[in-house]
């Protein structure tokens, strides 16, 4: 069997046992903002589990892509030292929510292994709960008699371990219990079985664990009360699984790695299976390549912040294992395009952002090689300064710097360092180490939490129906109040109230797009000005505002009426993004893909992936293209479709984002074509006209534009030409006239710049017939102008200093520049033939101390300043005494 054929088969085992086949949640989890990224099968299922959620079944399962690499769970510097570790894979789950229970989970699973995948049952063995007095639980003996029920496994066979093996929590609080895992015996048929000896698992490869949860624990250290309805969470990992069903001891040597390791092993020109830190690098590229587009394709670019920048390292921790094989040119996005051509039949995401993840990790890697180029740069000073103070180790504080910042693990710093004859200080890079990983330790991500309460109300009242599609006034059922956090039977004048309805105009936040503003009144006189409309589970509506008259309770009928002029606006800018979106594709390239996007009523904000700065005549090509599919004034089509459908016909969805089997497709103007949920102009004309305020960068490979269209490109038009009017009165021009007028008063400035350049010059080089290289002194033998001057430009003395170095023809110059009691400008230089003897920089060093400044610079050049001008004099005096002494050596 192929790997792929292993995935399908658990799906349809257990699709024929009544589970619905649910398609893998993104790596980037959904509303839960305690996890890095989704680390198992059941983190989609969180909030059923829980019962915040309810879904229309009962039974599901999956195939779900995980990444480990950050938070509690990190096997990052483990990949490629071991057959087994990975940062990427895929996690096989059935899941029973409230359904059945321990006794068909045992069943079907040993049936799926046995008679679907054949494994020998020789060499099978499982484990389950021994139990644990602090938790005050027995031996799980009802999992013990139906392992032995089913499978007729004997007594050694069944294993009971403690809490540490065998004990499950989804965290200090919630749903838990005891599990049951599943272990195969890679050297053939044992001659024993393993016990409680951790020694005696040499050999066992656990592939499966079925987790049965049967007790929640409702206060952290609290007792444990029994669910009354239990559920199933399995997990079983598609890389173990098949690395047992193709007989092969390492997960690498599966079909799911083979062809990735031949790409990289091709492309620096070596063969895996050799042995030793080749293949080592090569397993560390095939695994960080699947993780890096499956992370892009959901969504994560590499950057500084906490998912973007644990990428990042997981990224560059392959290009350096590229370069230690000896490949020289940008590879990864040829090992990722592999990836890509051997999983998007499973993920099709990964096709449908290849050319996305084509560009990231091309930039990327040369950005990092630039980086590690640098980061030798820097470690080779770091030997130049060691050598010469006769020191032999390389700081903790450098060693974690090169680390940090150019991607150089402590191994590799150590390595060179040794080459060199230093060595390096590993308790204080440990202790640098400890320190960071303090401050960035993955405290949640910045993902909104969603209430307790508004889980519990989708979970029990459903969605609500939206009809602002089709209009901004209408009519719905008060099905529940929030009030201060707690739910409500009314709430009355001066009350802060979440308000959710059977129906509903107002357009809840989402896709980019604000939510709806407006009012609501009812028959008996309340009235509650919206604020908000959010969707914080689910499809649940829940509008936002204060009771300003009457008060509102629970089943009264409310008519509600959105603030239609803003609503018109929004609409406007949210069609305009979809044009947008388009010419930026067409202008730039394939590779565009939206990022993210506000869609508000006085303006629109639009980011996506590129990767260096738009050109004025591309802003203006992108604006060009909107406005002619404006001006065309198409109508739009919006139309709701199965998803292969829509995908067919072109249409571009939301990058990382998760679609249902039916999609709501949107047409703007001739050729852009989209999903969206959001509320769109009925002609592209009604845009009016698209005008774009600023283009920036806000993420490395994540470009922003800002724009303003219809009322409120009028407005933004408005504010220009009151800006011009008023700049015109103070130049005394006409506003088309201001800026020819500017270009004549910079002229005029330059001009005056220059002259008070020429009178600047002139008073530093000597004022009131003073001539200052008339001062030139004889020290031991070499010239010396130590000076002061009422000139503290710094370009000015540097002119002055140079001037006066070529007077001087051979010696050493020093140029003190008074600006204030407390501002002393320096400059020091000395002339080629003396920067053996005399070093400009170690002169300024020893001037600008005695003023209480600093500076520094090259042997024959040298600037800095002071903060104290009274000690002018003594400055002077102890350049001459450093020449003394420097002339005598």
């Amino acid at each position: 069997m192929k790997a792929s054929d292993v995935r399908a088969s658990f799906l349809d085992f257990f699709a024929k046992h009544g589970h619905q086949i649910v398609a893998s949640s993104s790596l980037v989890p959904a509303n839960d903002p305690t996890l890095l990224f989704t680390n198992a099968g059941m983190n989609q299922f969180k909030d059923v589990f829980t019962g915040a959620e309810t879904r229309a079944y009962k039974r599901a399962t999956t195939s779900q892509k995980c990444v480990r690499a950050g938070g509690k769970h990190n096997d990052l510097e483990e990949v490629g030292k071991t057959p087994r570790h990975h940062t990427f894979f895929e996690m096989l789950g059935n899941f029973s929510f409230g359904d059945y229970f321990k006794e068909d989970a045992i069943a079907w699973a040993w049936d799926l292994i046995t008679n679907v995948w054949q494994m020998d049952q020789r060499r099978l063995c499982v484990t389950v709960f021994g139990g644990d007095a602090e938790l005050g639980l027995g031996p799980d003996d009802e999992a013990r008699a139906i392992w032995k029920k089913v499978t007729g496994l004997a007594d050694e066979r069944i294993i009971g371990l403690g809490k540490k093996d065998n004990f499950w929590a989804m965290g200090d609080t919630g749903p838990q219990g005891p599990c049951s895992e599943i272990h195969f015996f890679n050297d053939g048929v044992p001659s024993a079985w393993p016990t409680t000896d951790p020694s005696s698992w040499v050999g066992w490869l656990e592939f499966w664990n079925l987790v049965f949860m049967q007790y929640e624990c409702k206060v952290a250290k609290g007792p444990l009360e029994r669910l009354p309805a239990p559920s199933i969470d399995t997990g079983a990992g598609l890389e173990r699984v098949t690395s047992i069903i193709q007989g092969v001891r390492s997960n690498y040597d599966t079909d799911l790695f083979t062809g990735i390791l031949a790409e990289a092993a091709d492309i620096a020109g070596v063969r895996y299976g050799a042995g030793g830190d080749a293949d080592t690098s090569l397993r560390v590229i095939a695994d960080h390549a699947r993780a890096s587009a499956f992370l892009i394709a959901d969504g994560v670019l590499p950057d500084k912040t906490q998912r973007e920048y644990t990428l990042r390292r997981i990224f560059r921790r392959a290009v350096r294992h590229g370069k230690l094989l000896g490949i020289t040119e940008p590879f990864m996005h040829r090992v990722c395009a592999r990836v890509i051509a051997e999983m998007s039949a499973q993920f099709p995401e990964l096709a449908e952002r290849a050319a996305t993840i084509a560009d990231v990790t091309l930039e990327e890697e040369k950005r990092f090689r630039a980086t590690l180029d640098r980061g030798l740069d820097l470690l080779e000073q770091e030997f130049t300064a060691l050598g010469g103070k006769g020191g032999k180790v390389v700081p903790g504080k450098t060693v974690f710097t090169l680390y940090d910042t150019f991607g150089f693990p402590e191994d590799l710093t150590q390595l060179i360092a040794e080459e060199r004859g230093f060595g390096v200080d590993k308790a204080g890079f440990d202790a640098a180490m400890a320190e960071a990983r303090e401050k960035s330790a993955f405290k949640g991500s910045d993902q909104e939490a969603v209430d307790t309460i508004y889980k519990q109300l989708a979970s029990e009242l459903g969605g609500t129906k939206f009809t602002g599609y089709d209009g901004t006034e209408g009519d719905g059922a008060v099905r529940a109040l929030v009030v201060g956090g707690a739910r409500a039977s009314r709430a009355t004048v001066g009350d802060k109230v979440g308000i959710v309805l059977d129906t509903t105009p107002f357009y809840a936040e989402s896709g980019g797009q604000t939510g709806d503003t407006g009012e609501l009144t009812t028959a008996s006189g309340a009235r509650v000005r919206i604020d908000d409309t959010k969707k914080p589970a689910g499809d649940l509506f829940v509008l936002t505002g204060e009771v300003t008259a009457g008060a509102i309770a629970v089943g009264d009928a409310a008519h509600q009426v959105v603030d239609a002029a803003r609503r018109t606006r929004i609409r406007a800018n949210h069609s305009a993004t979809h044009l947008l979106h388009l010419a930026l594709k067409r202008t730039l390239g394939g590779h565009v893909a939206q990022k993210g996007s506000l869609v508000a009523p006085e303006r629109l904000r639009f980011d996506f992936t590129h990767f260096s700065p738009m050109t004025d005549e591309q802003i203006r090509s992108v604006e060009d293209q909107v406005n002619a599919e404006v001006w065309r004034n198409a109508d739009s089509v919006i139309e709701v479709l199965p998803i292969e459908q829509a995908k067919q016909r072109g249409a571009v969805a939301m990058f990382g984002e998760k679609y249902g089997e039916s999609v709501r497709v949107v047409r703007i103007g001739h050729d852009s074509l989209e999903f969206c949920g959001g509320t769109h102009v009925r002609r592209a004309g009604d845009i009016g006209v698209f005008k774009i305020l600023a283009e920036s960068g806000v993420a490395q490979g994540v470009r922003r534009i800002e724009a303003v269209t219809a009322a409120g490109a009028v407005d933004y038009l408005r504010r220009l030409e009151d800006e011009l009017g008023r700049a015109g009165e103070r130049l005394k021009a006409q506003p088309l006239e201001v800026a020819g007028r500017v270009d004549k008063l910079l002229a005029e400035a330059r001009g005056l710049e220059k002259e008070l350049d020429k009178l600047k010059a002139k008073l530093a080089s000597g004022a009131g017939g003073r001539d200052l290289a008339s001062e030139v002194v004889t020290v031991n033998g070499v010239k010396l102008l130590a000076a002061s001057t009422e000139v503290d430009d710094v370009k000015v003395l540097r002119e002055t200093g140079d001037a006066l170095r070529d007077k001087l023809g051979s010696g050493v110059l020093l140029l003190a520049g008074v600006g204030g009691p407390d501002k002393v400008a320096l400059i020091a230089m000395v002339t080629k033939d003396l920067t053996g003897r005399f070093h400009a920089g170690k002169l300024l060093g020893v001037v600008a101390e005695v003023l209480g400044g600093r500076g520094g610079g090259k042997p024959d050049m040298a600037q800095g300043g002071g903060k104290d001008a009274h000690k002018v004099p003594d400055a002077l005096a102890a350049a001459r005494r450093w020449v003394e002494e420097q002339a005598k050596v």
